[in-house]
């Protein structure tokens, strides 16, 4: 693997661990009161899923990982991201984190599609409070994937 590849990457994380950070802390702030805030709470976490997201197509990209089915893409990047890929990358996410973010993800779907129904507020209050327990955890799986490119440009 070229140094410069896993440079780059390892530049994108740091980036999108700010624009995670802000986003997480928006979400953790806020309570659902009433129909705006159940829709921006939905947004930050379309937001949310979205930047995880654009940091497994970037992990993809420098390990040159295809995905085959393009109308299952989504679905199938996340699943890609949980391979333990032997003499290439470790698995980017543990089995808790790729749970919470399969559920993330059809929450975006969701939310992307409803254009003619209202957000249901215990539904979306329900995915916050997920999001905010489990943080923990996906934040802990991007370090160690982190210092796991850090140890690639060292050697």
């Amino acid at each position: 693997m070229k140094k410069e590849k896993i440079a780059l990457l390892l530049a994108y994380f740091e980036e999108q661990n700010k624009i995670l950070k802000e986003l997480f802390n928006e979400i953790k702030s806020l309570k659902i009161s009433d129909k705006k805030d159940t829709v921006y709470i939905g947004f930050l976490l379309h937001n949310l899923y979205c930047a995880l997201e654009d940091l497994m197509e970037e992990t993809a990209k420098t390990f040159e990982n295809t995905l085959d089915d393009t109308s299952k893409y989504h679905r199938e990047l996340l699943k890609k991201m949980i391979l333990n890929v032997k003499g290439i990358r470790p698995q980017l996410w543990s089995n808790d984190s790729f749970r919470l973010l399969d559920e993330l993800r059809g929450f975006r779907h969701v939310f992307r599609h409803a254009y003619g129904y209202e957000l249901d507020s215990k539904r979306v209050f329900e995915i916050q409070d997920k999001v905010i327990k489990n943080w923990q955890k996906v934040k802990k799986d991007i370090e160690k994937f982190q210092k796991f490119l850090e140890k690639n440009l060292e050697e």
